[in-house]
């Protein structure tokens, strides 16, 4: 398999990833800059592809330790080197498994918050890519979104938190996978650029959590001219958190 080897955060990250496969793109950093950790915590990312979701956040925030579950071998692989080359497997730890026969060594109710970004076409609806990494990657297959997002909620504390970026034409879908386990939802649409559709959307939900749905007025990521509006600019290449 060939490696690109390319920068995250300003540089501050170097990870491999395939080149002609599942690609690291701004929806992991995105998703990454809206977790609000505090010292101790532990968090798991569902899914990890090579790591940038884990690796953004504990860059980030240096007093979390961080826990990947991926399913490909090629994948953990390529995911368990990118936390060792940039000296973070010590905080960073790669799981070979998938969520759907979670591997014993991956506790429930043991995360203070669990972070995916699942994939995005169901099967029944839309053509695979011819590659078969990225297929497996971006189409669901013996788990659609609404069973992701509740064994999803397994491995959280009571009361923690769950965080997901998602395709918005999927919001219906996501949001039934929480009805009944998780509530105090806040829901942050990723605008292209001003006055089109949000084309993402990023999901915050506390397990057992009570509270009522909230729709933030979430973020825009492009200037008319196509530049990064100056708050993405600050998430995708600084690091900097999106508060809401």
């Amino acid at each position: 398999m060939v490696l690109t080897d390319d920068e995250f955060l300003g540089g501050r990250l170097r990870l491999n990833q395939p080149d002609d496969g599942y690609r690291i793109g701004g929806d992991s950093v995105l998703l990454a800059a809206t977790v609000p950790a505090r010292a101790g915590d532990r968090i798991l990312d569902i899914g990890c592809g090579s790591g940038a979701i884990a690796l953004c956040l504990a860059e980030r925030l240096k007093s979390v330790t961080v826990t990947g579950l991926e399913l490909q071998p090629e994948l953990f692989a390529i995911a368990s080197e990118n936390a060792t080359r940039n000296g973070l497997g010590d905080r960073v730890t790669i799981i070979e498994g998938d969520l759907a026969k979670a591997p014993r060594d991956l506790p429930r109710n043991a995360f203070d918050h669990v972070v995916t970004n699942p994939p995005y076409l169901d099967e029944a609806l839309a053509s695979p890519p011819p590659n078969a990494q990225k297929a497996r990657a971006h189409m669901e297959s013996h788990l659609g979104l609404r069973e992701w997002v509740a064994l999803s909620l397994k491995f959280l504390k009571p009361l923690g938190w769950l965080h997901v970026i998602q395709r918005a034409d999927r919001l219906p879908d996501l949001l039934a996978g929480l009805d009944g386990r998780a509530g105090d939802i806040i829901v942050y649409p990723l605008w292209p650029k001003t006055g089109t559709a949000a084309r993402r959307v990023i999901v915050r939900a506390r397990k057992g959590g009570k509270g009522a749905m909230t729709l933030h007025p979430g973020l825009v990521l492009h200037e008319d001219n196509g530049r990064y509006t100056p708050e993405a600019e600050a998430a995708l290449r600084t690091g900097a958190p999106l508060n809401f």
